[in-house]
Order: C-alpha cells, then sequence, then structure tokens
C-alpha cells in the first residue's frame, strides 16, 4: 500500500519539522543532554498532549518527554505488523505479572489517542456522584465538569459520527433492538474521516484528532521542544521541591535504554505517563508515599469478548471501528451492586483476532478463514466501586520497569459470565449462525439456550478465559485526603510543592467508559489553574 504522502495527503507534522519545531531525538544524541525550563511534561498522550498546548499558549517555556518515537501519517501503512511493534508498550503484548490480561496502550508521540479507536464519552454522572460521595472529591460534578467536556469537544472536533455504521456495529444495535435494550451512537473525535477502520495502527489521512495533530503540534508552534525516545527514569528531589528530572536516551531500537542520560531542570513537574508509567515514575523517584497509595487501585476495564459467524459479510476490519454501545447494564445495576459493563462492537483485523481467538490448529483456522463473516462485542467491566473490585496495583522489575498485578476476582468473573451471556444473546437475536464466548477451547454454539447453558457452566479463570484492556486508570488518585489520596483536587502531590500528575492515574475508580474525554476534559480544567499559578510565580 502506497505511503498517504504519495497519494497527496499533507503530512502537517513533517511541514511542521522542516519549518523549524524544535524536536530531538534522544536515541540520535551523540553526548548526554542537559535543558532548562518553565514546565517538564513526562508523556504526550491525552493528559499530556493537552497540558502542552495549555501551557504553552500561556507563554509557558514546556520541554515534552515522549519514550516512543516521532511517527506520523506519512509512516502509517495500515499494517499491524509495522504498528504494533513501532506504536505501542511492548508491541502491544504488555501483560499484568501472570500473563492473564492483555493490556493495548500507545508508546508514540500522542501516546493512546494516535492508536485508539476515538470513542469519546464524558464520565459518567454516576462515577461523578461515586467520587463526590465516597472519596470526598467536591467540585467535580456533571456541572463542574461541562464547560471542560465543552471546550475541548470544541478543539478535537468531538461530534456523533453520522455516517451509517459499519455491519459490525450495526449488528450490535440491532441485537440490542431485538432483546428490547436501549443502544446509542458513539461520538468520535474526527474531522473529514475517510471512514477507512484502520484507527488502530495510527490515522493515515490526519482526521483523527488525536494529540499528534492538534495539541502537540501547537505547543510546538509556540515553541515547546519535544523530546522524544527518551524514557524517564526519576525525579531528583531538593527538600519539598522536585529539582530536575533524569531521562536515558534510548537506544536505536526504542526498548533498551543507551548509554546517553538527560538532564531537565524546571519550575514544575508533570507526569502525563498514563496509569502504570506514572506510578512507575513515582515509585523509582521514591516520592513521599508515607500512606503507601503509589500503585495501588489501579484499576481496568477487564475486557471479555464474543465472536458470532453471521450468514453475510461483516467486514468488521473495515469503516469506522466503534460506532454503536450500549449501557443497559451499566444504568440498570447500582455502582456497588453486581459488576456492570458496557458494550461495544470492535474492529477485527487478521493480527488482532489471530492473537484474541481460542484455540489452535485447525480449530483456529477455521474461524480465520472466515474473518470476513465475523462479528465481534466486547464488555468493558467497571472496576473499582465494590469492595471485591479493588483493581490492581503497580510495581517495579528488578530493571525499574513496571508490572501490574491485576487479581481477577469472583466478583469479577460473575460479571464476565454475565457479560458473556448478554453478548451471545444479542448476537443470536443479531441472526449470528454460530456464537463463541471467548474462552477455554473455544466451543461455539448454534442456539442461544444452547450458549446460556454453556456459559452457565464455564469454569471461568485467568490464562482460560482470555481478558483485554486498552484502559488503564488510577494508580495517583486525586483527593482532598493525603490518607487516600496520592494528589490534591488540583492535582499537585500532596508533599511536593511543584509535582503535579495530569493523566488517568487521577481517577479514584475506573469511569465506566471510554477514558479519553474524561482525561481531556479533567487535564484542561486542571493544566489551566496550573498555567494561571506558575503565570503568577516568579521565574
Amino acid at each position: 500500500m502506497a505511503a498517504p504522502a504519495a497519494a497527496g495527503i499533507p503530512d502537517p507534522v513533517r511541514a511542521g519539522l522542516a519549518g523549524g519545531w524544535k524536536v530531538v531525538d534522544a536515541s540520535r544524541l551523540e553526548r548526554d543532554l542537559a535543558l532548562e525550563t518553565d514546565v517538564v511534561i513526562v508523556g504526550t498522550g491525552a493528559g499530556g498532549g493537552m497540558a502542552a498546548e495549555i501551557l504553552a499558549n500561556a507563554g509557558l517555556a514546556v520541554v515534552l518527554v515522549e519514550e516512543g518515537p516521532l511517527q506520523t501519517s506519512s509512516d502509517f501503512r495500515m499494517r499491524e505488523s509495522d504498528a504494533y511493534p513501532a506504536l505501542y508498550q511492548e508491541s502491544a503484548a504488555r501483560k499484568t505479572r501472570d500473563k492473564a490480561i492483555n493490556i493495548l496502550q500507545g508508546r508514540c508521540v500522542g501516546g493512546g489517542t494516535t492508536v485508539n479507536w476515538t470513542s469519546s464519552f464524558r464520565t459518567p454522572g454516576t462515577t461523578l456522584r461515586w467520587w463526590a460521595a465516597k472519596h470526598g472529591l467536591a467540585g467535580f460534578g456533571t456541572a463542574d465538569l461541562a464547560p471542560w467536556f465543552e471546550q475541548v469537544e470544541a478543539r478535537l472536533s468531538i461530534a456523533p459520527w453520522t455516517v451509517p455504521p459499519n455491519a459490525n456495529n450495526a449488528a450490535l444495535a440491532a441485537g440490542a433492538r431485538a432483546i428490547g435494550i436501549p443502544s446509542g451512537a458513539i461520538r468520535r473525535n474526527v474531522l473529514g474521516c475517510w471512514n477507512i477502520g484502520y484507527c488502530g495502527m495510527g490515522c493515515p489521512t490526519n482526521a483523527k484528532q488525536s494529540m499528534l495533530v492538534t495539541t502537540i503540534p501547537a505547543a510546538l508552534q509556540r515553541g515547546a521542544t519535544l523530546l522524544t525516545r527518551a524514557r524517564a527514569l526519576q525525579f531528583e528531589q531538593e527538600g519539598d521541591r522536585v529539582a530536575a528530572l533524569r531521562c536515558a536516551a534510548m537506544a536505536p531500537d526504542g526498548v533498551r535504554p543507551g548509554p546517553r542520560r538527560v538532564t531537565l531542570r524546571a519550575r514544575a513537574f508533570v507526569s502525563a505517563a498514563g496509569a502504570i508509567g506514572t506510578p512507575a515514575l513515582l515509585l523509582r523517584s521514591r516520592v513521599p508515599d508515607p500512606h503507601r497509595l503509589i500503585g495501588k487501585r489501579t484499576f481496568l476495564h477487564p475486557v471479555v469478548v464474543s465472536v458470532a459467524l453471521m450468514p453475510g459479510k461483516v467486514e468488521a476490519y473495515s469503516g469506522a471501528p466503534q460506532t454503536i454501545y450500549s449501557d443497559h447494564f451499566l444504568d440498570t445495576l447500582p455502582p456497588d451492586g453486581p459488576m456492570g459493563y458496557k458494550l461495544e462492537a470492535p474492529p477485527i483485523h487478521p493480527i488482532l483476532g489471530a492473537i484474541t481467538l481460542p484455540s489452535h490448529g485447525q480449530r483456529h483456522a477455521r474461524w480465520m478463514e472466515d474473518l470476513p463473516r465475523l462479528q465481534v462485542l466486547l464488555a468493558l467491566l467497571r472496576d473499582g466501586f465494590h469492595p471485591d473490585s479493588a483493581g490492581g496495583s503497580v510495581a517495579l522489575a528488578g530493571d525499574g520497569t513496571p508490572v501490574l498485578d491485576y487479581p481477577l476476582t469472583p466478583y469479577v468473573w460473575d460479571g464476565a459470565r454475565r457479560a458473556l451471556a448478554s453478548m451471545a444473546e444479542i448476537q443470536f437475536a443479531a441472526g449470528a449462525r454460530r456464537v463463541m464466548p471467548v474462552h477455554g477451547e473455544g466451543e461455539a454454539y448454534t442456539r442461544w439456550s444452547e450458549a446460556k447453558e454453556a456459559i452457565a457452566a464455564f469454569d471461568l479463570k485467568p490464562l482460560v478465559t482470555p481478558v483485554v484492556s486498552a484502559h488503564v486508570m488510577g494508580g495517583a488518585p486525586l483527593g482532598p485526603d493525603p490518607a487516600r489520596s496520592v494528589v490534591d483536587p488540583s492535582g499537585r502531590h500532596h508533599h511536593l510543592a511543584n509535582l503535579h500528575v495530569l493523566d488517568g492515574s487521577l481517577f479514584p475508580t475506573s469511569i465506566g467508559a471510554n477514558p479519553q474525554l474524561s482525561i481531556y476534559g479533567i487535564v484542561a480544567r486542571l493544566a489551566t489553574a496550573l498555567a494561571a499559578t506558575l503565570r503568577k510565580a516568579p521565574a
């Protein structure tokens, strides 16, 4: 497939580089590097990218630190074999310590916003009310956040998707309607979308309004510096402040640290490395943590999957990837009751399908042969509200890299079982010939009654029932009480005056929805306040 640039599609990032943007590929450094600035931001995803534009627009000097590479639309070839090693943590194979959960996270300029499927939901009111009642988080209600959501939605072209859904998503709507439950359309952050369906491999047309093509270019245009292929190692502390950030320049392969080091000094430091990366950085830095909260209550939306063979072509790899959802099984359950779940229809490309479908040999091969006719549903399990859903914890491996422990409790498995049954019922109602709840050896069923009985008897357990997730939250939550939170409601660390957390680590629980818009809105509010504070303070 020809590169988009060859087809005449402009690449604004390459144009900016040619125009003099300050971008340093640390893997090419010939000597150690030291910089001084107003603000250092670790991470360029939803949190870091949003903060960078706001702080740069306030006239502050900003340095962005990104462990992954800078790749642009000219590099995005719609091939999984290119995208996963280049754009994802651990080549899209990051796993929990016990290998039971596969975690998809971005590792490139733009982070997860470069490779996500554009699904945009405001933080559910149920979640915000829970944070207020159970975590003492005042001032973060639906009305409080509405102006910030409106602001970022306008900035990032988040709007209803009016194009008819592809067959994969249409089946979710049809099946939900047939069994009498509501569904709705998902808003997307796109502008001039070509409806290709390869969002997870980087948008080749720059239609996805990710940080890569919106806020980071805006910050660079205002004079910010972008440091790529640089791993943030440790904050150096002096008294109650961070004095510097030490980074390792990565080797040219982008995987191993190289010999060069980077030292960044600033008035303020922002950790926006994601809800695994931020806790790991704080742990490596040994920042004050008297109540041992850092990395604890780290939440995923554990995801289980159901695959259906439809009578005609579905081609779930084509067209906007996620455009229909159902919150019926969230809205009808109290947050501290049985685990609720959100239903969506994900895309299924060949490699993603091959590693998700269970079994092996001829049985696996037959399902892969039927890829054009496969319809797929997933259930995002809402974790963190019930005493039996305390999430996981981030710790450090011997080399200082992060490891996530995430026990799958009976409470979680009960939610997974109900979710598998719900998805199978919807798929049969949508006309499926066979349904395979992704579990065990991959048995398929030809009738809803047969599937229902089998799912009720499944022996759900780690490594037998595949679980995946693309949403990581918590681990450095915000709140007013230092005994229960890592940062205060402004995002500032409770014990370090110039260290801030501005990413999904802030969430006290999972949110029960795709988190990118929640991160955008909350970070926009906190970063705007931080910019005002820094502008008033003496340099």
